[in-house]
């Protein structure tokens, strides 16, 4: 099997075309065609985390299944996100010492969330959450670098574990080559077009479009697929359809870049309401703080950024002085950021030789392709570095100052928490990202319940349809903290898959 690289995919989706905005063509259908094509267990929408994981545990319950994915290639955001997955009470926290709780990791993602958050979905989510990393290790092969743990925003203690390459293309190829060995494989560019319903209200199938051309709305060849026990929606999020974005909030234009693939298009979210599905928190939708306007779409700018976040400052470059929190959650930091931007000021992520020197070990080779790349900029004295970005050079010197005194103190003036292994940025040579915010997630999605099962806008459930990732909303509220979106769909994927695969069968 072919695995994939994180430049590969970014690669083969740009190819595509970028997508302008997708015409309400999709449409549901309560007419059940008078021949079914072909008839499988269990149909799965989309190839990410989530859908992985549902084809992986509804295989292993003896489903049939079929995994359908409308681009040329598997694993959607999963395959390009940063690679990390939060895990509280991980084995690595115990051999750091660092005391950590799923209660407390629920009170993390509730008050980052304004409480927008289902109770009930945090707590599962939380309490899964150690037993899913020990799956995605045991069962999938998943390897996890064994000496660091990162603190994102909005966390109150470092809980995220970091994959071995420091990409989720990790999870998803491991997911990929544990579902070759159960016989499934991901049926590419195969576009669901319509839930097909019968009489009684049952999910009973899908129509689909084989040899689907992104974003063609009318290629493919129509084809009928029955579902006999369920349907399982892991389509993900919509944060490259500027169209249907601006629908719950008109200032996302397409003049904001998106760090999502090419393919995070509405599709799957209006056929999924056309059926009547009941769709929640739409309109959070979550701008990445740290990624850099020097390249396009998630690139690789924003992980020098989130290190600094732990082990340098972000300054604001008109003032030389530190501007945010840089470990507040990502709602805090990006809109501190756009209104700097919005005023004309650049704002950086600074970090010396030291701060470099611990992000190679998280990220091999990672800095010198950013040099490469010119996302990640190279001085030899704080002065060069002052003067190339017309910072005032003694406010910014202060600023050092002050970060490394609460290297000593421990104690942090904006209340940053300082990290165990933070060190005094004191030699260069210098790095600095410029910094500027990027569409990134759907927070809001369909509201399913316990077992994945999604609701109706009446209020009852929707027999044989299940859900779950970015799909689906009530977990994070109005802010999602970094590394819980990767927990959410691996945990909730393997629900849905589970439930599906029992779904009495309706032929």
């Amino acid at each position: 099997m072919n695995k994939l690289s994180r430049r590969g995919f970014v690669q083969v989706l740009t190819a595509t075309a970028a997508v302008s905005a997708l015409p309400s063509w999709v449409v549901a259908s309560t007419k059940v065609p008078a021949k079914w094509d072909e008839a499988v267990d269990v149909v799965i929408i989309g190839s990410g985390f989530a859908g992985l994981a549902a084809a992986y545990e509804a295989k292993k319950a003896g489903a049939t299944v079929a995994l359908l994915e409308k681009m040329r290639v598997a694993g959607g955001n999963s395959a390009i996100n940063g690679g990390i997955l939060a895990v509280p009470g991980s084995p690595l926290q115990k051999k750091l010492g660092i005391k950590d709780s799923p209660e407390l990791m629920a009170k993390d993602m509730i008050k980052a969330g304004d409480a927008m958050n289902h109770p009930d979905k945090v707590k599962a989510l939380c309490e899964a959450a150690v037993e899913t990393y020990r799956w995605t290790v045991d069962e999938l092969g998943v390897q996890y670098q064994d000496k660091n743990i990162k603190q994102e925003g909005g966390h109150t203690v470092p809980r995220s574990l970091f994959t071995i390459n420091g990409s989720g293309s990790e999870i998803v190829n491991k997911e990929l080559a544990a579902l070759e060995k159960l016989g499934v494989k991901p049926r590419l560019r195969t576009l669901m077009e319509e839930i097909i319903v019968n009489d009684e209200g049952r999910v009973v199938g899908v129509k689909i479009r084989e040899g689907y051309r992104f974003p063609n709305k009318d290629s493919g060849k129509v084809k009928y697929l029955a579902a006999k026990r369920a349907v399982v929606l892991c389509y993900g999020g919509f944060s490259a359809d500027a169209q249907f974005r601006q629908i719950y909030d008109p200032k996302l234009t397409n003049k904001f870049d998106t760090t999502n693939q090419p393919g995070a298009t509405s599709e799957g979210w209006r056929a999924a309401m056309a059926i009547g599905a009941h769709v929640i928190q739409a309109d959070q939708i979550q701008i990445l703080p740290q990624t850099s306007p020097d390249e396009k779409g998630f690139g690789i700018g924003f992980a020098w950024s989130g290190h600094v976040s732990m082990f340098g400052v972000w300054v604001d470059a008109t003032t030389g002085k530190r501007f945010v929190n840089e470990l507040a959650n990502r709602k805090v930091r990006s809109l501190a950021i756009l209104e700097r931007l919005n005023q004309g000021h650049d704002c950086l992520a600074i970090g010396d030789a030291g701060t470099a020197a611990s992000f190679e070990e998280i990220r091999p080779g990672m800095l010198k392709r950013q040099l490469e790349r010119g996302v990640v900029f190279e001085f030899k004295t704080l002065e060069d570095l002052a003067k190339k970005f017309n910072i005032p050079v003694e406010a910014l010197k202060q600023t050092i100052a002050e970060a490394n005194k609460a290297v000593d103190t421990r104690k942090d003036p904006i209340g940053r928490p300082v990290n165990a292994k933070a060190k005094k940025l004191e030699n260069g040579p210098w790095y600095v990202a410029r910094m500027s915010p990027k569409i990134h997630h759907c927070m809001g999605g369909l509201y399913t319940n316990e077992k994945a099962q999604v609701y109706h806008v009446q209020g009852h459930l929707i027999p044989g349809l299940y859900a779950a990732g970015e799909a689906t909303g009530g977990v994070h509220g109005a802010v999602r903290l970094g590394s819980c979106g990767t927990a959410d769909a691996l945990i909730n994927g393997r629900i849905a898959g589970k439930q599906a695969a029992a779904q009495k069968p309706w032929m």
